[in-house]
C-alpha cells in the first residue's frame, strides 16, 4: 500500500515538475509555443527520423554498387538535402541548436562538406531578435529603461551570434560602446535542448554504431552554460588582456561592470575589420603576414605558455586594424568560451608535436598515449592535429611545405573509409583536446582565406614556442647547472634545425616561383 503511494506521489510530482517547468519557459519565451519544450524535441526527433529514413530509402536502398560515381553522387545529394533539413532544424529552434550547427561547421576532418558547407551560413546568419526583445532584457537586468542609459541605440545589430547579438550604441556621457545581449529565449531552453540532443545522439548510436558522438554532446553540456554567463565572459576578458598586457599589438575592448550581468555585457567599441576581410586589408594596405604571424604568436602562446586558450576564433571575433606603428593590431572579441590547460596536457601536447617534427614514430604513440588515444589511432591522432596525411608527416611536415592538392584530393577521397577511427579519437582523447581540435581548424581557415599558407608562418611560430615549452619546462625540473646546460644546447640546436628548416621551405618557394615565371 505504501508502495503503491510513493508511487502516485512521484507520478504527480513528475507531472507537477513537467508543468512548472513548461510555465517557466513559456513565461521566459513570451508565451511563445515553439518554446515547450516537447514541442521542440518532437521537433527534432522528426527532423532526425526523417533523415534516417531519406538515407536507408534512397541511399542504402537505391540498389547502386557501393563507389560507383552514381552511387556517390546520389550520396552528395542526400547529404545536401539532409544537411538542409538539420539547418532548418537548428534556425527553426535557434538558440543551443545554433550553437551545435555552428559546431558542425567546424569539423572538416570528420563530417561530410555538405554538411559543413551548409552550417558554415549559421557563422553569418544566425536568427536575430526585434529590437523590443532587446530592450525587455535590458530592462530587466540592468533595472532602467534603455532610453536612461544611452544617448542612441543601433536598431541594426552589428552582428548576431547563436546565444547573443550585439548592438553599437553611446552612453549618456558620450562614450560609445558594444552591448551584448543574450536572446531572450536562451536560458528557458538551454537544458531542454541539452537533454533533448542526448537523447537524440544516443538514438543515431544506434543507428550508426561506428560513429561516436558522445563528445560532443559532453562538451555542449560543459560549455554552453559558461557561454551563458556574460559576467564569466568579462573576467575572461579581462584575464587574457592581464595575461597580454605587454603585447602592444593586442586589444581587448575594456568591461563596463557598471552595466553588465548574466546577460547583458557592456563593453569599448573598438573599430576594425573581420580578420577575414580581403577589401579591408587590402584598402587598409594591412600585411596578411603580419596578421598571419600575429595570430599564430597569440594562440601558441595561450596554448604553450599561459594555458588558457580562445576557443572561438572564427573571423568574427577577431579585428585587425591598421597601427600607429604602421603594422596591424588585433582586437579579440567574444572571451565567452576559454579551454583551461593543466600543466600536464600542455607539456604531453607540446612533447607531441615535437615528436611529429622529429618524425619519431615511437615517441608520437608515447605521448599520444599520454592524451588519451591508445594503439595505432596516434597516426591519425597526428593527421588530425596537424591537418596533414600521414605519408606528408612521415616526409617532415616542415619540409614538404603546404598540402598539395593530390594530397587534399586523396584525403577528400577515402575520408568514408577514415571516419570511424576519427569519430573514435575524438570519442578517446583527453577532453581538453577538443577545444584545441576547433581552434586549429579555424586559424588554419583563416589562413587559406589570407592566401598565407604557403609560407606557413603561423606554424613556425607554433613549432617554435612548442619547442620552448617543453624545454623550459625541463629546465625547471633539472637539479644541476650541467643538466640546465645541455638542456638549453638542446633547445639552442631545436630551434636552430627549425629554422633550417624553414629557411630550406622559403628557398624551395622561391625556387618555384622563378620557375614558373
Amino acid at each position: 500500500m505504501l508502495s503503491q503511494k510513493l508511487k502516485c506521489i512521484s507520478k504527480y510530482s513528475l507531472i507537477a515538475g513537467t508543468l512548472v517547468t513548461t510555465t517557466y519557459s513559456l513565461h521566459e519565451n513570451s508565451y511563445d509555443i515553439n518554446s515547450i519544450g516537447i514541442v521542440r524535441l518532437t521537433r527534432a526527433a522528426v527532423t532526425v527520423f526523417k533523415i534516417g529514413t531519406t538515407y536507408k530509402n534512397e541511399l542504402y536502398g537505391s540498389g547502386l554498387e557501393k563507389g560507383s560515381p552514381q552511387y556517390n553522387k546520389l550520396k552528395s545529394d542526400i547529404h545536401k538535402k539532409s544537411a538542409e533539413k538539420l539547418l532548418e532544424l537548428c534556425c527553426t529552434n535557434k538558440g543551443v541548436y545554433i550553437k551545435v550547427g555552428q559546431h558542425i561547421a567546424t569539423l572538416d576532418y570528420i563530417l561530410p562538406s555538405e554538411f559543413v558547407k551548409t552550417m558554415k551560413v549559421l557563422y553569418s546568419h544566425a536568427p536575430k531578435n526585434d529590437l523590443k526583445d532587446v530592450y525587455k532584457v535590458l530592462k530587466q537586468d540592468l533595472k532602467k529603461n534603455p532610453e536612461e542609459i544611452f544617448e542612441s541605440f543601433d536598431p541594426e545589430p552589428l552582428g548576431t551570434a547563436s546565444l547573443a547579438q550585439v548592438h553599437k550604441a553611446v552612453l549618456k556621457d558620450g562614450r560609445c560602446v558594444a552591448v551584448k545581449v543574450q536572446h531572450p529565449y536562451v536560458q528557458g531552453n538551454a537544458k531542454v535542448d541539452l537533454k533533448t540532443m542526448e537523447y537524440l545522439v544516443k538514438l543515431m548510436s544506434y543507428a550508426f554504431p561506428e560513429f561516436r558522438f558522445q563528445w560532443l554532446v559532453d562538451e555542449t553540456k560543459k560549455n554552453i552554460p559558461q557561454e551563458l554567463n556574460f559576467e564569466q565572459e568579462g573576467k575572461n576578458a579581462e584575464k587574457i588582456d592581464s595575461l597580454f598586457k605587454n603585447t602592444e599589438w593586442l586589444r581587448v575592448p575594456r568591461i563596463l561592470w557598471e552595466l553588465t550581468t548574466s546577460r547583458v555585457l557592456t563593453m569599448e567599441f573598438v573599430e576594425g575589420g573581420q580578420v577575414n576581410d580581403l577589401d579591408y586589408i587590402h584598402k587598409n594596405k594591412i600585411d596578411p603576414y603580419d596578421i598571419t604571424d600575429k595570430l599564430g604568436k597569440l594562440y601558441s602562446q595561450m596554448i604553450f605558455k599561459h594555458g588558457f586558450v580562445h576557443s572561438d576564433p572564427h573571423p568574427g571575433n577577431i579585428l585587425i586594424s591598421k597601427s600607429e606603428r604602421g603594422d596591424c593590431n588585433l582586437t579579440l572579441l567574444d572571451h565567452g568560451l576559454y579551454a583551461v590547460l593543466s600543466d600536464e596536457f600542455r607539456y604531453n601536447y607540446a612533447n607531441f608535436w615535437l615528436s611529429i617534427l622529429d618524425r619519431n614514430r615511437h615517441t608520437m604513440r608515447l605521448h599520444s598515449k599520454q592524451l588519451g588515444i591508445d594503439g595505432d589511432l596516434y597516426g591519425m591522432f597526428a593527421c588530425m592535429v596537424t591537418g596533414r596525411s600521414w605519408e606528408s608527416i612521415n616526409r617532415g611536415i616542415v619540409t614538404d611545405g603546404v598540402p598539395s592538392k593530390g594530397e587534399m584530393d586523396f584525403v577528400k577521397q577515402n575520408l568514408s573509409l577514415i571516419l570511424p577511427q576519427m569519430s573514435t579519437v575524438l570519442d578517446s582523447v583527453n577532453r581538453q583536446m577538443i577545444l584545441i581540435f576547433k581552434t586549429n581548424d579555424l586559424i588554419r581557415g583563416i589562413e587559406h582565406t589570407l592566401k598565407t599558407s604557403k609560407k606557413m608562418r603561423a606554424f613556425k611560430v607554433m613549432s617554435e614556442c612548442c619547442v620552448n615549452s617543453v624545454y623550459d619546462q625541463k629546465k625547471v625540473n633539472c637539479s644541476s647547472r650541467l643538466e640546465k646546460l645541455k638542456i638549453q644546447l638542446a633547445q639552442f640546436w631545436a630551434l636552430l634545425r627549425l629554422k633550417v628548416y624553414y629557411t630550406y621551405l622559403q628557398l624551395s618557394n622561391f625556387n618555384l616561383r622563378l620557375s614558373l615565371h
